[in-house]
């Protein structure tokens, strides 16, 4: 039995995302729910090695497929982005997320919510650095202190 040690895992990444970006553009919705798998396990797998700019481009694919209508390839593409949270952090998909939460159709903002509850249950903590400054008025005070202390 063969295994692959985490180090070199690193080095496949580059090799197969041309393959994974033609299946996640393939009509096929078998080839779009494989492909999202297969990034979802390379995403954890390649954690902290390096490869974030394959992933972000990975992503630029996976994201149209959050509107798909088959259960099982919005499992899968579901997974995937919490994979992809995992590997390049919870404020790029936060970046990905906020365009999509507001949009003047339903459906849209219906799947935009569901991934920023997601995001919110898991990585709470991590996406208060990258909410937007909002302005003091007379009654409150939004300041984070703690946020702008540095060294």
């Amino acid at each position: 039995k063969a295994v692959v040690s985490t180090q070199s895992t690193g080095d496949y990444v580059y090799a197969v995302t041309p393959l994974l970006e033609d299946a996640l553009m393939d009509r096929d919705l078998v080839h779009r729910q494989t492909a999202c798998s297969a990034i979802k396990h390379m995403a954890l797998g390649v954690v902290g090695l390096g490869c974030e700019d394959a992933l972000m481009h990975l992503l630029n694919y996976v994201w149209p497929n959050v509107f798909e209508t088959s259960p099982h390839v919005i499992n899968a593409v579901m997974e995937a982005v919490e994979g992809l949270k995992c590997a390049l952090g919870p404020v790029k998909i936060l970046q990905y997320t906020l365009q999509g939460m507001f949009h003047p159709a339903r459906k849209v903002r219906d799947v935009y919510w569901k991934i920023y509850n997601g995001l919110y249950i898991s990585a709470q903590d991590a996406l208060v650095s990258a909410y937007p400054r909002i302005p003091d008025d007379e009654k409150n005070s939004y300041v984070r202190h703690e946020l702008e202390y540095f060294l």
